[in-house]
């Protein structure tokens, strides 16, 4: 299987990108095939594209609106989101729990976040199994609590042709 297989942007993506500030630095947070990162830079946003394994954005390389940084986000002693600050922050079909607190950190004032994982019964369904990547139900409702304001949520069966249970969190950093 081709895990940089789809080029087309999450729905829930779509939906709400039009919360993200003009002129925003957007972070896509485990970017895979970049389907997001190219989806945010034609939309005019400067793309910040991270991931343990960037062949499926090579094409973007010299592209002035996207920086790209191959890291193991889950390699302990890295710390890949210090002392950055970003407008808007997108993950999908990426959980790893030491990072979701410091995603928020990262988030500027006013800045959204679209995040869009698998959830606890996906198993049913196929990969992931391992309840160490399925977030269980409401856990990004915590996440958001007191630090965020949410826009919209969902825990969701999403139906054939391609079932699996999802989370989703749309959620707007506080204004200092």
């Amino acid at each position: 299987m081709n895990r940089h297989r789809s080029r087309v942007p999450s729905p829930w993506i779509t939906r709400h990108a039009g919360l993200i500030a003009a002129g925003s630095r957007v972070l896509d947070l485990a970017c895979g095939g970049g389907r997001h990162t190219r989806y945010l830079r034609d939309r005019g946003l400067s793309v910040t594209a991270i991931d343990i394994d960037t062949s499926g954005i090579t094409d973007l390389s010299d592209d002035p609106q996207v920086e790209i940084v191959e890291m193991d986000l889950e390699q302990p002693g890295t710390a890949p989101l210090a002392g950055r600050r970003f407008g808007a922050i997108v993950v999908t079909d990426y959980l790893f729990r030491p990072l979701l607190v410091p995603l928020v950190d990262c988030l500027e004032p006013g800045g959204v976040l679209l995040y869009e994982t698998f959830a606890l019964g996906n198993e049913r369904f196929g990969r992931p199994r391992n309840p160490d990547f399925l977030l269980r139900r409401g856990e990004l409702l915590a996440l958001a609590e007191g630090r965020l304001t949410v826009i919209a949520y969902e825990h969701r069966a999403v139906p054939p042709p391609t079932p699996k249970i999802v989370q989703r969190l749309c959620a707007r950093k506080p204004a200092d």
